[in-house]
């Protein structure tokens, strides 16, 4: 098995050394404007990353005209996810893999979709607030069936591209666009699905912001 492209460790961010990787990765991209990160987290950093998913607290919450979910309250989990995305060698990884241009900070919530509830994703565009590429990172006890991510053109009602992201601790990026709009199909089975997922943003840079950061649900 090949090694992940790219990959947070405990300590660090790896990026496969190899030239041709990235730019095969960086052409299936710029085609598709979605792309898999298998083996994104580590498997030690994965197991206490779902470790302290367990010890989360997940309320109900809406987004307007979007969705219904389960979202985290602030905590340790979601500072620590925070953290680890906002890692310059990982910013600086997926503007090169995505050509976004420089990335200034990740904004994510850890949330959770429960199958049989009234949990749902409709088709929306994350448009606004210098988000430049979405990513999504499966941080669920166990392979979780559906909860497809779908992306189509806003004028059209045909697909075009489904990307499925089962595993713990891979995660999907996708481009951000005027033209496309996505949404996340139902979970069913019987596991509930949890994500860290949020945006890459050209500004404001993480450095630059109070120690807390974005921890505050958006």
């Amino acid at each position: 098995m090949s090694a992940p492209l790219i990959q947070i460790t405990r300590g660090r961010t790896t990026v496969t050394p190899s030239a041709q990787d990235l730019a095969a990765a960086a052409e299936c991209f710029a085609a598709e404007g979605v792309l898999k990160l298998r083996g994104f987290l580590h498997p030690d950093l994965l197991n206490t990353v779902l470790d302290l998913v367990d010890r989360a607290d997940f309320a109900p919450r809406v987004h307007a005209g979007i969705g219904t979910e389960l979202c985290a309250a602030s905590g340790v989990a979601s500072g620590t996810l925070e953290l680890l995305m906002n890692d310059t060698a990982l910013r600086n990884a997926i503007a090169a893999v995505t050509a976004s241009g420089p990335i200034g900070c990740f904004e994510g919530r850890l949330y959770r979709l429960v199958p049989g509830t009234d949990h749902y994703d409709s088709w929306h565009s994350d448009v606004g607030n210098d988000r430049l590429v979405a990513m999504s990172v499966n941080v669920s006890r166990g392979a979780t069936e559906g909860g497809v991510l779908q992306i189509r053109r806003a004028e059209s009602p045909s697909i075009l591209s489904e990307m499925a992201n089962p595993t713990p601790g891979d995660a999907t990026i996708f481009r951000i666009h005027p033209t496309l709009r996505h949404r996340v199909s139902p979970v069913t089975g019987g596991a509930p699905r949890t994500a860290y997922a949020g945006w890459f943003r050209s500004a404001p840079e993480f450095a630059s912001l109070p120690r807390q950061g974005f921890l505050a649900p958006s």
